[in-house]
């Protein structure tokens, strides 16, 4: 199972989305040398360091034993190496040891690692979001301590959310942090489902916990954040001695063995109140946002993964009499290159959508205007539902395209292939189900000024629309792609007419609508950029846009039919009627 990372992709990907613009913004010092250098060291550690530990850490996975939580075999100092050379550190502010790189960057770089071994990078993933977190809701000392232990990876961060009863439902969290009478708290609880809650890669574990105070009130206003170290932190940040929190188990799970998802049990740990008491899931937010972007690249990261076996696979096995290949590579069969290029072309529109969404996140903070940086923001949170959802839709589609051209081998565990589609089954479901960020896409994004921010993204795809259809190379393209965003568009005003209800029951094919017609504006630019070239891998991308357009934005009007049709037959239908 060979893995290259990505390196031209995600260079020339991001040379599409603005991110050239973003740096002349935003990061002066920053230029296009370095950026390359960043991506090919990336790619080299990746390719070389983690995508080798990959299937041994799908065979034996993390352990547990004797209460201790033990890393799958070589993760541990993989990730001595990744702390060592810098990676967990690229957008973290200077002033707390992180380079001060743009997110974009940040997450090109995680895209190689999750792509190499999507286990381990699931540890680094969530640090980042603590990071985020601390870095706009912490404390000073926590800012003092943490943080940059945080930032240079001696530590690792954990987001501590989910309980028996209290999955998608945090209003029904029971966790307590009691007062302790000297301004902290003691945590009493049960925890399930926490990803790299413990682990023997590093000193340190940094968990941010939901819980309750004895007098908050019922309900999500009642929660508060608290942050808790697996050792005492004294003032002057040395580690003292273990703290009142512990695994219970580790989950015996579908897929990411090497990734520990423990059971932590919290037997009057000590912590402090992480921002404003009630705030808790505001503050938590912030983590989970950070967390739902990540994801979406671990569903490209996947993909790509799959993609790549697949590819090679099909140059490599030989079938029949293949229509395009006189060797009989199944590489030259029709249906079999059409999985393979269609895969493709939607890993680069998911690609483009989450490198989008980051260059969002610059601006909201660095435009040069408060306009923009309000306009910058608006725009991320109506794209953030859709990078999580549709991309890790996309991660276990190609993942599963990937088995198919393998055929029966890639139902046989030992191709590797099948181990692809069994990581990916869990980015459609954690850091909020896709279900839930339709829900959210319907009922608060799209909503936003009165629908304004989608309409203005569909004004912007259909100048592109129009601007393509005066070269005949593209001309298909954009007359799909104008099609597509007039589809887009009617749905959208059905969803602003009806609401509740009714749109949450058009809510997931309204979100496959919006990722498929922005995935075609992504490949479109990328057409657009590379049209007119000699270079064949240029030409490829011309190709793409081309296929993705008659393959994917031609189903458009149809799934705005769907969005706006049958919400009366969901809501009639009983259970018993569906029932054998």
């Amino acid at each position: 199972m060979t893995f290259r990372a990505p390196v031209r992709d995600l260079a020339f990907a991001l040379s599409t989305v603005g991110h050239d613009a973003l740096l002349k913004r935003a990061y002066p010092d920053l230029d296009a040398d370095t950026v390359a250098a960043v991506l090919e060291a990336a790619g080299a550690f990746t390719t070389d360091v983690l995508a080798p530990l990959n299937r041994r850490g799908d065979i034996e996975g993390a352990t547990f034993e004797n209460g201790v939580v033990r890393a799958a075999p070589g993760f541990a100092d993989a990730y001595r190496q990744f702390a060592e050379q810098g990676w967990n550190s690229l957008s973290a502010e200077p002033e707390f040891g992180g380079q001060g790189l743009s997110k974009p960057m940040e997450l090109a770089v995680f895209e190689m690692v999750h792509a190499a071994n999507m286990a381990f990078g699931l540890c680094p993933m969530l640090t980042q979001a603590a990071i985020e977190a601390l870095t706009q809701h912490g404390t000073e000392r926590q800012k003092r301590l943490v943080l940059p232990k945080l930032v240079s990876g001696e530590w690792t961060g954990a987001m501590v959310l989910t309980e028996p009863q209290a999955g998608t439902d945090l209003a029904a969290l029971t966790t307590r942090a009691e007062p302790d009478g000297a301004g902290g708290y003691r945590l009493y609880g049960q925890k399930i489902f926490i990803t790299w809650g413990d682990h023997d890669a590093t000193d340190n574990i940094v968990h941010l916990v939901l819980a309750r105070t004895p007098d908050a009130p019922s309900g999500i206003k009642g929660i508060s954040l608290f942050l808790t170290s697996k050792f005492e932190l004294g003032d002057d940040g040395a580690l003292g001695a273990r703290n009142d929190f512990r695994p219970g188990s580790i989950e015996h799970k579908l897929g990411i063995h090497g990734s520990p998802t423990c059971v932590m049990l919290y037997e009057g740990a000590k912590a402090e109140l992480v921002g404003e008491l009630g705030q808790g899931l505001p503050h938590m937010f912030v983590m989970m946002n950070a967390a739902r972007l990540q994801v979406g690249v671990q569903g490209v990261a996947i993909a790509e993964r799959a993609f790549q076996q697949a590819l090679a696979f099909s140059q490599e096995r030989k079938q029949g009499r293949a229509a395009w290949d006189a060797q009989g590579m199944i590489w030259g069969h029709p249906d079999v290159r059409r999985m393979l290029m269609l895969s493709k072309a939607k890993i680069e529109a998911a690609r483009g959508i989450c490198l989008t969404t980051g260059v969002l996140a610059d601006l909201a903070r660095f435009a040069d205007s408060e306009e923009e940086r309000l306009a910058a923001r608006a725009r991320q949170e109506l794209l953030t539902p859709i990078a999580k959802a549709w991309s890790t839709d996309v991660g276990v589609e190609v993942a599963s395209l990937g088995v198919q051209v393998h055929g029966g081998m890639g139902f046989i565990e030992e191709t590797g292939a099948a181990q692809h589609y069994r990581d990916a089954r869990i980015a459609p479901i954690y850091e909020g189900t896709n279900g839930i960020q339709a829900l959210d896409l319907v009922g608060r994004k799209v909503p936003m000024a009165q629908g304004a921010v989608m309409r203005e993204l569909c004004a912007e795809m259909l100048l592109t629309a129009q601007g393509l259809t005066e070269g005949p190379e593209l001309a298909p393209v954009g007359r799909r792609l104008a099609a597509g965003v007039a589809a887009l568009e009617r749905a959208t005003d059905w969803i602003l007419a009806n609401g509740g209800a009714p749109a949450a029951a058009a809510a997931t094919p309204y979100l496959k609508l919006a990722g498929d017609v922005i995935g075609g504006w992504i490949l479109a630019r990328q057409g657009a950029a590379a049209a007119g070239s000699d270079d064949p891998w240029l030409q490829g991308k011309v190709a793409l846009a081309r296929l993705y357009a008659g393959q994917v934005l031609s189903t458009a009007p149809g799934l705005a039919d769907s969005v706006c049709e049958g919400v009366e037959d969901l809501e009639r239908m009983p259970a018993a009627a569906l029932a054998g």
